[in-house]
């Protein structure tokens, strides 16, 4: 019998799905690191704890992204042990006791230490590591396993920081693997230690205030977000060149932001589905509807913000392009214009050529050229020159190049 199994038996669990490893039945035998192993400790011999060096080549956990680990009953802390093997080893000592074990970018030696200890399935583990995952609520056997993606924004750079968070919840055990900056974990477990009453209510109270930490870590980004689609409508109207690529990063941003929050609104419902089958406390009942509400709420809005950068967007291509329109036009007007300069200069210069020509062909003084020597050529060649001058205004006037 295992360490845990020698204690008095803990007290009927009012969540069946949350059921212990001692009432799992007999046919399922200890878990990894509880059973046989245990028990050899238990009786003086040697016993090698998950997270030590292992004789059959298990990796060793260096336990460098614990970030904190404690073990709870009766809705208290009772122990803060020093590192996962620590944590293993005092969750089996207390009975009816949880241990909640807070990791950021674990190894895959830490993951591999605590799938052993709490038999959490390969694909689960898997998913952990990588990361990347969508938000999803999967369920292997006892334990739950849960994608969260977490968001945060950031006000010097105006961007939304995407976190990613797993969480496995099982019988007496909830791990939280947190991959970014996003969410502060820290927070949530201070605000259920102050609220023993509802830590005492089991994993699944930490699960759902994990899930109401999330979701209350939307309403900012939803501030901050509404904040910039005010700032790009103006910037928009105001004609600003560079709201185009404004416009776009913010689009990216809330693909991500509609990728994290749609599929929560289902996981809630399946959560809430299995009130009746789980029998789960009207008090957390009450919780997750609440949370639920918010995120239904939330995945309105970003919705909604999708939609008023798509228009927004249309609007900006039709202002641009208004713009440019009106470029065009005034770049046509300023051709016409120089056009029109172009053929008064030009009328003028052949009504001015014309009176240059006669002069020119009468000053060259050849000894033998007609009306050189009679009385009116003067005054011939200065009528002639009139005639030219004002037949071509008339032609020039008539076109309306003068």
């Amino acid at each position: 019998m295992s360490e845990r199994r020698s204690h008095t038996p803990r007290p009927p669990r009012k969540y069946p799905w949350l059921r212990s490893a001692a009432e799992r039945g007999a046919g399922a035998g200890p878990r990894p690191g509880a059973g046989a192993g245990a028990g050899a400790g238990a009786a003086g011999g040697p016993r090698t704890e998950p997270g030590a060096a292992a004789v059959d080549g298990t990796p060793v956990a260096d336990e460098q992204s614990v970030v904190d680990a404690a073990v709870y009953r009766g809705g208290r802390r009772v122990g803060t042990p020093d590192g996962l093997a620590a944590t293993f080893r005092r969750l089996r000592e207390e009975p009816g006791a949880i241990a909640w074990i807070g990791l950021h970018r674990p190894s895959e030696a830490e993951l591999l230490s605590v799938a052993e200890e709490f038999d959490l399935h390969k694909l689960a583990i898997e998913d952990a590591l990588e990361a990347h995952q969508r938000p999803k609520l999967e369920r292997y056997g006892e334990t739950l396993f849960v994608v969260l993606r977490a968001a945060r924004y950031l006000d010097a750079v105006e961007e939304v920081d995407f976190g990613e968070l797993h969480v496995f919840v099982g019988p007496d055990f909830v791990i939280t693997v947190r991959h970014g900056a996003a969410p502060d974990l820290s927070a949530v477990r201070t605000r259920m230690e102050s609220a023993p009453e509802l830590l005492a209510l089991g994993p699944e109270a930490v699960l759902y205030a994990i899930l109401d930490a999330v979701v209350d870590g939307y309403a900012p980004v939803v501030s901050g977000v509404q904040n910039d689609i005010d700032e790009i409508e103006t910037e928009v109207f105001r004609g600003d060149p560079a709201v185009s690529r404004r416009i776009y990063e913010l689009s990216r941003e809330m693909v991500e932001f509609q990728r994290a929050t749609r599929p929560l609104v289902g996981m809630l419902r399946g959560l809430m589905a299995g009130f009746d089958k789980y029998g789960t406390d009207e008090e957390l009942q009450r919780y997750l509807r609440d949370v639920a509400d918010h995120v239904t709420h939330t995945s309105e809005r970003v919705d909604g913000f999708r939609s008023a950068l798509t228009d927004i967007l249309a609007v900006n291509a039709t202002l641009v392009t208004q713009q440019q329109n009106a470029e065009m036009r005034a770049l046509a007007e300023a051709g016409f214009e120089q056009n029109e300069e172009v053929k008064k200069i030009s009328a003028w210069a052949a009504i001015l050529f014309a009176p240059t020509l006669v002069g020119t062909i009468y000053g060259m003084n050849f000894t033998h050229m007609p009306e050189l020597h009679w009385v009116l050529g003067y005054p011939f060649a200065l009528l002639l020159m009139a005639v030219v001058c004002v037949s071509l205004y008339l032609i020039f006037k008539r076109r309306d190049w003068l």
